[in-house]
């Protein structure tokens, strides 16, 4: 039987879709047979070898459509293999400190799920739009300049690797 996974997403702008994408694209590219998909809009995991679940950090938590999917699909996600990754980081230049508090904000997302044994953990840059936002978020952000950090080498070294490890 050839793999078949699924890259569920959450998304709040969409950047976290075109990673997901970018994701799928790669593994399809190496001979995987993948599915993209909205995480609240999957129904069933049953034809499914692996799954890829990604989202953003946002105000010190991982999106919570991703949050809801882990508590809806525990049984079936304990036999299946699980990668996860998410979007933390936007600043530019590199700072290590929102790097370090990304991965602190993930992980402790990820203790509350603590019978999750992913196969890989990733934490790619995000993007920043202040356009997009609405109040009142547009008016806490104030004037941070908007940003791109999200690194497409990146992205598909990991999906790489992932194809590797689910070969």
């Amino acid at each position: 039987m050839s793999k078949k996974v699924l890259v569920g997403y959450a998304t709040r702008y969409g950047s976290t879709k075109e990673v997901a994408e970018t994701i799928a694209r790669t593994m399809s590219e190496a001979g995987i047979v993948v599915d993209v998909c909205q995480v609240r809009d999957i129904k069933a995991l049953t034809d499914y070898n692996a799954v890829i679940l990604g989202a953003p950090l946002f105000m010190f938590h991982w999106h919570k459509d991703v949050l809801r999917f882990l508590s809806k699909h525990q049984r079936i996600l304990l036999n299946l293999q699980v990668a996860i990754f998410a979007l933390g980081p936007t600043h530019d230049p590199y700072d290590e400190q929102e790097w370090r508090d990304s991965w602190s904000q993930l992980n402790k997302e990820l203790e509350n799920y603590s019978w999750l044994k992913p196969v890989e953990i990733e934490m790619f840059g995000g993007k920043y739009d202040p356009t997009k936002l609405k109040f009142p978020l547009k008016m806490m952000a104030g004037s941070v300049p908007a940003s791109d950090i999200r690194d497409e080498e990146a992205i598909q070294a990991w999906a790489k690797k992932l194809t590797e490890k689910l070969q």
